[in-house]
């Protein structure tokens, strides 16, 4: 069939391609596996977790979407009920993602701050308080709206275009918003000669990172913003969608081909590589000299819980993190106490096995 030819009753508008989804889903597969070894080799959970989940939720998402090109005509919602389980599973699995990496991205920005603190912009702390609750809120926003507008028997489609488009337009203001964070940081660095490996490596695969997750945000932006009132049984209407729905190579060149890309980025250029694996290390004013914070955990210290108590405390902590994305150890970070001063000729070896 034609490319661009519309489909009368395809869920997708036209008749999706057979082979890119089961390509992708492999290409992300690997990606995730890699991801979900760095993170548990180098312990690195907290901070590049968000990575390896969104990895797992690309290869979900492309594997159902290769059920859909071979399933993708729909009748009614009684008849057709999988069909559109199927997709709409599909469609907020691959969707919902972009937000969650562009998270990740201050989670390891926020990291960064924390070892190099004296030339961070605003304090380390502060990254992710102020920025994760508001991508929470982009992220829900963004969920709803894929819900709405994925469903053809919705006759809530054009709020959640609404939706969709509030949350890329919010996510675009916090990406400026990293750039402008992160420019001024590595300025700084660059200024004082900060000599870690850390820099320059670390603010320019964030710059790339982020740079990608932009093009696809403008990308989805333009889709809604066009012509996007569908009825999948109405010929006329569907010739008049905007191209970027009637063409599936857009999907792939600037969905699907720019978070792969963003995936592997990460995969090659690893946080983990370039930062110690807890926030105790930082860099001295002087650019040279590691600092090394003793940490005391709070719940067991102040509360003289037996061992048993401490595993409780420290499970309900680590399921807080997970619940908040990692925002409930910045609002209340376990307590840091003793400094002491550590020389060393490397600050981080290539695998970052001396931060125990």
């Amino acid at each position: 069939m034609a490319e661009g030819e519309v489909v009368l009753g395809s869920i997708y508008v036209y008749a999706p391609n057979k082979v890119a989804p089961i390509v992708f889903s492999v290409l992300f597969g690997i990606s995730a596996i890699g991801h979900n070894w760095q993170c548990w080799r180098n312990n690195s959970w907290k901070m590049t977790g968000l990575h390896a989940f969104c990895a797992v939720l690309f290869t979900v998402g492309y594997a159902l979407r290769e059920y859909g090109a071979f399933n993708y005509m729909f009748e009614d919602k009684k008849s057709s009920q999988m069909t559109l389980g199927v997709y709409i599973a599909s469609q907020v699995f691959i969707y919902i993602c972009p937000p969650l990496l562009e998270l990740g991205n201050y989670h390891i920005l926020s990291r960064t701050f924390h070892y190099i603190p004296s030339e961070a912009p605003i304090p380390p702390g502060r990254v992710l308080t102020i920025f994760a609750p508001v991508m929470m809120i982009v992220e829900t926003l963004n969920s709803l709206g894929i819900a709405f507008t994925s469903n053809p028997t919705s006759s809530e489609a054009q709020a959640g275009k609404i939706l969709v488009l509030a949350a890329i337009g919010i996510q675009i203001c916090l990406i400026l918003t990293f750039f402008t964070f992160a420019g001024i940081f590595h300025w700084r660095c660059s200024k004082n000669e900060v000599q870690t490996k850390a820099i320059p490596t670390l603010p320019i695969v964030m710059y790339l990172s982020m740079s990608l997750i932009l093009i696809r945000s403008i990308y989805r932006m333009v889709e809604h913003a066009g012509n996007s009132a569908m009825d999948i049984h109405d010929l006329q209407t569907l010739q008049s969608l905007s191209p970027l729905m009637r063409y599936e190579w857009y999907f792939y060149v600037f969905e699907g081909a720019t978070m792969l890309a963003n995936s592997v980025l990460w995969n090659v250029w690893h946080a983990s590589r370039y930062l110690p694996r807890t926030k105790n290390y930082f860099i001295a004013e002087d650019g040279v000299t590691e600092m090394v914070w003793d940490q005391e955990d709070d719940t067991s210290a102040s509360m003289g819980q037996t061992g048993s108590e401490s595993i409780i405390a420290k499970t309900a902590y680590g399921a807080m993190q997970i619940l908040t994305l990692g925002v409930w150890g910045h609002v209340f970070p376990r307590k840091q106490s003793v400094l002491h001063q550590n020389q060393k000729d490397s600050l981080i070896s290539e695998d970052s096995d001396r931060h125990v």
